[in-house]
């Protein structure tokens, strides 16, 4: 519990985001149209996520694993230890029963190289959608304390050209994917809609679903069709805020409000986390502690409405 309290305090400090987004190899001209198309509508929306923003997206011939190198190691320069980090994978993902590789044009990256790039950079929050065929092997090499892993597949026997990124992006730009209504989009929301969208595809085209999302954020579970944060998966997906609108975006543009919505935000995350842990509390005690944070959440609210 120690390391998900000094995760909340970080939470609360005003950071940056930087969001990588790698498009790969799709084979064929329609895929290859398909995969470019999703990581630059990916781009757009991620720039106007609110907050202090940093993008970074690869696709096509630039999307080579010598200059993915490159954009890491510029990463592990750059990023504070309070950032956020974000890394979304579009297209084909290849598992030959041993090892998972991110196809790329030239040579491959595995996993486990992704794995070194993404814990050279010192952003404590990071978050990675892996949307590719196959994904699913890519979990026990990528999870880790204090990351969210995602993948569009439930092993890397599912091998066939997955939609997830389709329906992880749109749910970036649908308030509908925003079910607690406070105007952000956090990683927990965005992966029930896409999960949710994607099952929707399969039964609309009558087809044997190919693909099954998985989201691990314990840091060494093996990732679950269903994240509960009451049943302990889901609550860092939970924490994490990927884009922001209405007032809320407008706050985060503002840098004398963004400290206001940062409190804001750390305050939404520890009522979950005690919420978490209610059965395990005095039932007065965890009425007062809910009511002293309600108090001061309306109050910050009241001022960020002003």
């Amino acid at each position: 519990m120690r390391g998900l309290a000094a995760l909340l305090w970080a939470f609360g400090m005003p950071a940056a985001t930087h969001y990588v987004t790698l498009a790969g190899l799709g084979g064929e001209a329609d895929y290859e149209q398909r995969f470019a198309g999703w990581a630059r509508e990916a781009e757009k929306i991620l720039a106007a996520a609110g907050g202090e923003v940093k993008t970074y997206t690869l696709y096509g011939s630039e999307a080579r694993a010598a200059r993915i190198r490159e954009l890491f190691a510029h990463l592990a320069r750059q990023a504070q230890a309070h950032d956020a980090l974000v890394l979304l994978l579009i297209g084909h993902g290849t598992f030959d029963g041993f090892e998972y590789k991110f196809n790329l044009p030239g040579p491959d990256l595995t996993a486990e190289e992704l794995a070194v790039l993404l814990d050279r950079v010192p952003a404590a929050r990071q978050l990675v959608v892996n949307a590719t065929s196959a994904s699913g092997a890519s979990l026990e090499w990528l999870r880790k304390p204090g990351r969210v892993v995602i993948t569009a597949t439930k092993s890397g026997m599912e091998k066939n050209a997955t939609v997830f990124a389709r329906y992880w992006i749109e749910a970036l730009r649908d308030p509908a994917a925003d079910t607690d209504k406070n105007e952000v989009i956090s990683a927990l929301e965005a992966f029930r809609y896409a999960d949710q969208k994607t099952a929707k595809f399969y039964e609309s085209q009558k087809r044997l679903a190919t693909e099954h999302p998985l989201l691990e954020d314990t840091g060494s579970g093996p990732g679950v069709r269903a994240p509960s944060p009451e049943q302990g998966s889901g609550r860092l997906a939970a924490a994490f805020p990927l884009v922001r609108f209405g007032r809320a975006q407008a706050a985060a543009a503002d840098p004398a409000r963004r400290a206001l919505l940062a409190r804001k935000e750390e305050l939404e995350q520890r009522i979950d986390l005690l919420k978490y842990r209610k059965a395990a509390m005095e039932a007065g005690e965890y009425r007062k502690q809910l009511a002293a944070l309600l108090i001061e959440l309306a109050r910050l609210q009241q001022e960020l409405d002003q």
